[in-house]
């Protein structure tokens, strides 16, 4: 390969340019560069930043996080400094990141979200941001992301907060019905229209476990969210579907994120229609990781005979398709 040749490996979201598909995903690569220490961020996409509140949240009592068959529970509870400390003592580093750097946006109202939407959009280092609307509501108690409608009064009240900023929304792992009619669908194209750059799909599965021995959960949470392994073909018929049936009529790219681990599950969210991947739980196993499933995305790309990784977006050989 020439100099200069393109990187394969080279993606564009939502006109945001990313050295390759792989993201570290929120909230398990701390707020920005902590995990310098183990690699070069350099090597990877991007990083999406700890979840940011309006005001600072201590989260919830322990135990919050707790290793599950598959893959692990978290119900951390959005602990974090909130904006005005984000803003001044993490935000100074993003320009020093080696890396692109996604803000990820939390809250339990309107308000809050706009907030910390302002907020990322005045750090001029941060391209996008990511919207996590599984937050539940301060009015009904349930998440924006559970209603179209909820979801977009949300997303048409952040969108003028993020003047220059693009916006990525992360969907709940909505998997009820199929085809055009499927919750993920109808949530997706909710986002869509409410003028989302990029999707995120999806987040964590609500989940719940108890220990026999003291017939206690395992959480002091009760539920939490499960990621990892055991969520990884869930996530990949949602990316699937959002792809045939309305995010790629529309030209909106998807994030895909659950239970990528090495390069196989990050080239089957590729072929599905996804841009980019996020890893999650993976890092707290092996915090290099991401330095694997790019090498092996790399070799992947090549082993396929394309002159880029974009040729295999949505690439996916279904039953009748031509080959």
């Amino acid at each position: 390969m020439s100099d200069d040749r393109p990187d394969p490996l080279a993606v564009s979201l939502a006109e945001v340019p990313l050295r390759n598909p792989v993201l570290l995903a929120a909230g398990t690569a701390g707020y920005v560069d902590e995990l310098a220490d183990v690699f070069d961020l350099a090597g990877v996409g991007g990083v999406v930043t700890k979840s940011i509140t309006a005001e600072p949240r201590p989260g919830n009592e322990t135990w919050r996080v707790a290793e599950v068959p598959g893959g692990m529970l978290n119900a951390i509870g959005l602990a974090n400094v909130g904006a005005d400390r984000f803003a001044a003592d993490h935000a100074p580093r993003i320009a020093g990141a080696r890396t692109t750097v996604i803000g990820s946006i939390a809250g339990h109202s309107i308000e809050e979200y706009t907030t910390v939407a302002r907020m990322f959009d005045g750090l001029e280092a941060v391209a996008a941001v990511e919207i996590n609307v599984s937050c539940p509501n301060v009015k009904d108690g349930a998440s924006f992301g559970e209603s179209p409608d909820a979801l977009r009064d949300l997303l048409a009240a952040i969108r003028p907060a993020l003047g220059r900023t693009r916006m990525i929304v992360k969907l709940p792992p909505a998997t009820a019905g199929d085809g055009p009619t499927a919750a993920i669908v109808t949530l997706a194209r909710a986002a869509i229209d409410a003028g989302a750059d990029a999707l995120t799909i999806a987040n964590t599965v609500p989940a719940m476990a108890v220990d026999p021995r003291t017939r206690e959960p395992r959480l002091a949470h009760i539920t939490g969210g499960l990621s990892g392994p055991a969520v990884h073909p869930i996530a990949v018929r949602l990316v699937h579907l959002v792809t045939r049936h309305a995010a790629r009529e529309a030209g909106v790219p998807i994030v895909a994120a659950g239970g990528v681990i090495s390069w196989r599950e990050a080239a089957e969210f590729i072929l599905v229609g996804a841009t980019a991947v996020e890893i999650g739980t993976a890092l707290f196993a092996d915090p290099r990781a991401p330095v694997r499933i790019v090498k092996g995305l790399r070799r992947w790309v090549a082993e396929q005979g394309v002159r880029s990784v974009g040729d295999l977006v949505g690439a996916v050989r279904l039953p009748g398709s031509p080959r």
